[in-house]
């Protein structure tokens, strides 16, 4: 049985490539060629990350943002006084067993689900 060459075949012409330079050469520095332009991206990309996570949180803030004391004083007035026993009351006079179902009207082209 015969036995195969450990080394692939290339070309004389792709020895001069950029690629077959750049695989010579990462077979001597595998972290200089490597490692460290990975690392300097992971780096890199933490910084230019930073700036756009601080708008994010920036936006965030405006939209809640901290009532004042006067603000915080009116906020519940508007609304009616709730008693537990009142709400419980009401919700158990309502008939319950006694409904109808109601088809909800479809908007123009919308499927209504009828086969």
């Amino acid at each position: 049985m015969a036995v195969f060459q450990s080394k692939k075949y290339r070309a004389a012409a792709h020895a001069a490539t950029f690629a077959a330079r750049y695989r010579a050469q990462m077979a001597k520095h595998p972290f200089l060629l490597f490692g460290l332009p990975f690392i300097s991206i992971i780096v890199a990309g933490s910084f230019v990350l930073t700036p756009a996570t601080a708008i994010r949180y920036e936006r965030h803030d405006r939209k809640v943002r901290q009532l004042t004391r006067d603000e915080e004083l009116g906020v519940g007035k508007g609304g009616r006084k709730v008693n537990i026993k009142d709400e419980y009351y009401r919700l158990a006079a309502k008939d319950l067993d006694d409904w109808e179902q109601k088809r909800v009207k479809r908007l123009p082209g919308e499927n209504d689900g009828i086969l």
